[in-house]
């Protein structure tokens, strides 16, 4: 048998040089491409925070509104109450009342604390005034310092005696004529 050595030819060394070159070229490219500098991909910058989406999966704010926020203001303001010393506003009054037998004017008069927190004490004064002529003169005068519990009311009766043995026919008007208010 015979045996048969093969020795380069012509075409095999350029087919070698093509070999190498393409061997070459391979691993410049593994090289280049793990050094981060050959056929590099375009760069995306990603946000930092992305924002999240709101509960209703819109944006909080609607276009076409206003922004600015509305807050009422008070004076004063809602958790402070108001004190005016003339308390005829809490006070009112009826049954205004004259009996002959007992020579006795009488009124009721009820107080209503129209604060929650606070207590009054309501210096009062109730006039039986002349009606016809309506001159200005009184009768008799009721006087009295009552103390009322917050959001409570009073009622009392005003009582004045005439201190005449005989009365004739006449005309007469219940008036509060103060009710001064003193926080306690």
């Amino acid at each position: 048998m015979k045996q048969r050595i093969r020795t380069g030819t012509a075409g095999d060394g350029a087919r070698r040089a093509a070999r190498v070159a393409v061997a070459g070229g391979l691993a410049l490219a593994a090289v280049a491409t793990v050094g981060g500098c050959a056929f590099s991909r375009p760069r995306v910058a990603m946000p930092t925070a992305l924002a999240s989406p709101s509960a209703t999966g819109y944006d909080s704010t609607p276009t076409g509104y206003p922004t600015d926020s509305y807050s009422p203001s008070y004076s004063p303001s809602p958790t402070e109450e108001t004190y005016d010393p003339d308390g005829r506003a809490d006070v009112t009054g009826s049954n205004c009342d004259f009996s002959n037998s007992l020579r006795q004017f009488t009124y009721t008069v009820s107080i209503t604390n129209p604060s929650t927190t606070s207590s009054y004490s309501y210096d009062m004064a109730v006039n039986w005034m002349k009606a016809k002529p309506a001159d200005g003169k009184a009768y008799g005068l009721h006087e009295r310092s009552i103390i009322v519990g917050p959001g409570a009311t009073e009622t009392y009766t005003a009582k004045y005696t005439v201190n005449q043995s005989s009365i004739g026919q006449f005309w007469y008007t219940c008036q509060i004529t103060r009710a001064h208010k003193t926080k306690m």
